[in-house]
């Protein structure tokens, strides 16, 4: 990934110019008069938040938001409207919306909104990497350092596994040694630790 990509982006999806200009200040921004214009010119892997409209012609801000769910889309999204109640702001809020704030939208008030989202964004990018990272170098091990790690993330000692794979101890601590370096670990915590986050053990 760039440093371009890298970058947090804040999309504001709205057909109202005035909001669309009066929202540009927020860090770098791509602004789309429509969600057919976003859909077909965003890129969806890029870090950050979305501002949506509710209401627009063409897609409406909830059915975008629906559309963007059923992608696996997962930006936080903020909904800015004019236009908005109770009923939709429990609703948009329900299907995963980061905020729902109502126009005219104090100015200080959207840029903590945005902040904490862009924020919990890149934490979310950060993470995906880490365990991306983190299966490619499982996938690294041998079938039998595999078996040895995963008995060490359920806790037993070398002396165990190798009664339980009916091998040498010495030939576990090979295993485990070479393991424990592929997977950058110290020790079986860190094992079992990284193991359940890549979703290898429950």
């Amino acid at each position: 990934m760039g440093s371009e990509s890298k970058s947090p982006l804040v999309r504001i999806v709205d057909d109202d110019e005035g909001v669309r200009q009066s929202s540009a200040f927020l860090l770098e921004t791509a602004c789309y008069e429509s969600a057919d214009d976003f859909l077909k010119h965003d890129d969806p892997a890029r870090p950050g938040c979305l501002l949506l409209d509710a209401r627009m012609p063409g897609m409406t801000g909830l059915e975008l938001q629906d559309l963007l769910d059923s992608k696996g889309f997962r930006i936080p999204v903020i909904f800015v409207t004019g236009h908005g109640d109770v009923d939709m702001a429990v609703h948009v809020l329900k299907q995963g919306a980061a905020d729902f704030l109502q126009k005219p939208v104090d100015g200080d008030r959207l840029i903590a909104v945005v902040a904490a989202a862009v924020k919990r964004d890149l934490e979310r990018v950060e993470t995906d990497e880490r365990d991306n990272a983190d299966r490619a170098a499982f996938e690294t091990l041998t079938a039998r350092e595999k078996e040895v790690v995963k008995l060490v993330a359920e806790g037993l000692q070398n002396k165990e596994i190798a009664e339980k794979l009916n091998i040498a101890e010495k030939t576990v601590k090979v295993h485990r040694g070479s393991a424990t370096r592929k997977l950058n670990v110290r020790n079986g915590v860190d094992i079992a630790t990284l193991l359940r986050r890549i979703g290898v053990m429950e």
